[in-house]
């Protein structure tokens, strides 16, 4: 499976970013999909991760603020943040069956 992440970017406390994940070379639909991130000094933790029937799980920091989504069909992952917060900035990762991506770079910064 290879993963590629996209959607990173520079935005304010408070705005909003959609992150995408494509998925090739594996079953999309049979699949958990997660998206993790990684901020400098820290370790990698899991965001969110939704099962192939869209069973999803947040991690308590995120809770009410970002929403996991996958299309099967076309073997995309998503990750919809809103509210964000300086602590949110982070290198985003896209995981799928013990492989990642190479991640995208969220900053929130004024």
């Amino acid at each position: 499976v290879q993963l590629e992440e996209s959607g990173g970017d520079l935005v304010q406390p408070g705005g909003s970013l959609t992150l995408s994940c494509a998925a090739s070379g594996t079953i999309f639909s049979l699949f958990v999909g997660a998206w993790y991130r990684q901020a400098p000094g820290t370790q990698r933790e899991l965001v969110a991760s939704i099962t192939p029937h869209r069973v999803t799980n947040y991690a308590d920091s995120v809770k009410g603020r970002f929403v996991i989504s996958r299309e099967n069909d076309k073997k995309m992952l998503y990750l919809q943040m809103n509210n964000l917060k300086p602590e949110d900035t982070a290198t985003y990762y896209c995981n799928m069956v013990n492989t990642w991506g190479k991640g995208t770079l969220v900053t929130v910064s004024s």
